[in-house]
């Protein structure tokens, strides 16, 4: 009889628990403004999906000796007359880098920021695109 009794007092609390919980979802409803019946669970916006991260370009490596046409040779002579082949290099009047390139310059063959904090390779393949465009005027004292 202890048994029975004991279930039937489960019975009823989950009961109670079960009607408590749908009037305390009810009220909430009904204090915000909704209709008890209509209660439905929030929606959730999915989540974007994350942009890709845009990298530099490649930097195209030489091809027996030639970057852009132009010959490491030739290029390595500019910069030792330049800058001593210094990639970090800077002077006073607003020349950095291996090939000592102005602002100006290094932006209109495709570089951003300070030619002396871009990587050597960069700083070459920049060079040899100037070279190929202009000759060796860039450089008047040092090119060849």
């Amino acid at each position: 009889m202890f048994a029975a009794s004991l279930g039937r007092m489960r019975k009823e609390i989950k009961q109670k628990i079960q009607v408590g919980t749908l009037s305390f979802i009810a009220a909430l409803a009904s204090a915000a403004g909704a209709d008890a019946a209509v209660i439905e669970p929030p929606v959730t916006e999915p989540k974007p999906k994350p942009k890709p991260e845009r990298t530099a370009p490649a930097i195209p490596q030489p091809e027996d000796g030639v970057i852009e046409g132009v010959s490491i040779s030739t290029l390595e002579t500019i910069a030792a007359c330049e800058s001593g082949g210094d990639p970090q290099a800077v002077n006073a009047a607003g020349y950095y880098g291996k090939y000592q390139f102005d602002l100006q310059t290094w932006s209109a063959v495709g570089g951003s920021g300070n030619p002396a904090q871009a990587s050597e390779a960069e700083q070459d393949y920049r060079a040899a695109l100037l070279y190929s465009q202009s000759g060796s005027s860039p450089w008047p004292v040092c090119g060849v």
